[in-house]
């Protein structure tokens, strides 16, 4: 039996963070039902690339669920849904605060019908505070939780991640992990509620160390400053001779000596301490002499340093394949077998890695009430 073969998923959310949610805890077993915009859907199916007619990107975050489709302002929409409302453990939406109730499916009318409702709403700024209504992106939580600011270049300008950072790490796994906390405590009391998934906020756990240096000292650390900002040499990506670049992080003391002994660094560098930049200087003369490839092979295994890898190198990697990265596969609906998303459930715990497809727009209308 996998763990969440008897929770049942009502899915109000869209784009990413709720939707990749939704996703993990339907590979534990969950059924999820995500409650979609009359005729067009989430909009997520509108973005490229596409496989005949389907969005990759919705695929991938929506396989395996189902698709009721319905004009929530509609007058009779909480009627025609509430089957659904009485029968699910779990809700899932990402509205701006207010809009849930405005359209008569808040908190506490689901309550009202379903006491026992674990109700999980994900915002960029949660449902309280100054900044509550705010409009923003992923770029734009990051930036106002300063996160940002500790990504800065040799320009001074800080750099947009190339991934979703607030909506992953902020949203989608804060909301998977709170609505098991909560399903562990209906287990136990019987009692549901409301969830508050703040993605801004939960950024600070990923910085968990620069809060703690301000905390002490009244300085946030800067880049270029503090270890993990690029502040030392045993932290830093190195440009190779081929162009690529070398992430080195032999932090600790017996990873940093057998480094220093395979670069065969100069004694005089090795104790970084008395002048940083100097020895991060030596290094980096030292590395630009090879390839990424040489110093990969050898520095990768116990030193504690790896090659800057683009994604498809990343993909072809032996030990992601033969690991299981990529088990999951998707059938677009034109018949296309193609890889699905990789999410953090372990193979004991989730459903076999078997071909799924996501559905079509209200392709489960026949679940409401009619």
């Amino acid at each position: 039996m996998l763990p969440l073969e008897d929770v049942k998923v009502l899915d109000f959310s869209f784009h990413l963070p709720g939707p990749m949610a939704s996703l993990i805890l339907a590979e534990a077993g969950a059924e999820v039902i995500k409650v979609e915009r009359l005729h067009t859907g989430d909009e997520l199916r509108q973005i490229p690339p596409f496989a005949t007619d389907e969005s990759i990107a919705f695929a991938m975050l929506n396989r395996g669920k189902k698709s009721v489709s319905i004009d929530l302002k509609a007058a009779s929409a909480f009627e025609t849904l509430e089957p659904l409302l009485r029968a699910a453990d779990v809700l899932v939406e990402q509205f701006r605060p207010g809009v849930m109730q405005r359209l008569g499916f808040g908190y506490d009318a689901v309550r009202a019908i379903n006491p026992g409702i674990i109700y999980c709403s994900i915002t960029g700024y949660g449902q309280t505070g100054p900044n509550n209504m705010k409009a923003g992106h992923d770029l734009n939580y990051c930036a106002e939780a300063g996160l940002l600011s500790l990504t800065k270049g040799s320009a001074g300008e800080p750099s947009v991640p190339q991934v979703t950072i607030a909506d992953i790490a902020g949203g989608s796994y804060p909301a998977v992990m709170n609505i098991l906390l909560a399903l562990r405590r209906k287990d136990r009391t019987g009692i549901g509620g409301h969830l508050d998934i703040a993605m801004s906020r939960n950024l600070f756990a990923l910085q968990y160390w620069a809060v703690g240096e301000k905390s002490v000292s009244g300085k946030a650390p800067t880049p270029s400053e503090s270890l993990l900002t690029g502040g030392s040499p045993r932290y830093a990506i190195y440009r190779a001779g081929d162009g690529a670049f070398v992430a080195a992080a032999p932090i600790e003391d017996r990873f940093w000596e057998r480094f220093c002994e395979l670069l065969e660094l100069p004694e005089e560098y090795r104790d970084d301490q008395l002048d940083p930049e100097r020895t991060r200087r030596a290094v980096a003369a030292i590395i630009a002499r090879n390839t990424a490839d040489h110093w990969d092979s050898l520095l990768g295994s116990d030193c504690c340093c790896a090659k800057v890898r683009d994604v498809d190198e990343a993909m072809a990697d032996e030990h992601f394949r033969t690991t299981g990265a990529f088990e999951r596969t998707i059938e677009t609906w034109d018949g296309r077998t193609i890889i699905g998303t990789t999410v953090p459930v372990v193979d004991a715990l989730a459903t076999s890695p078997a071909q799924l497809r996501a559905p079509r727009v209200g392709e489960h209308n026949h679940l409401l009430k009619s």
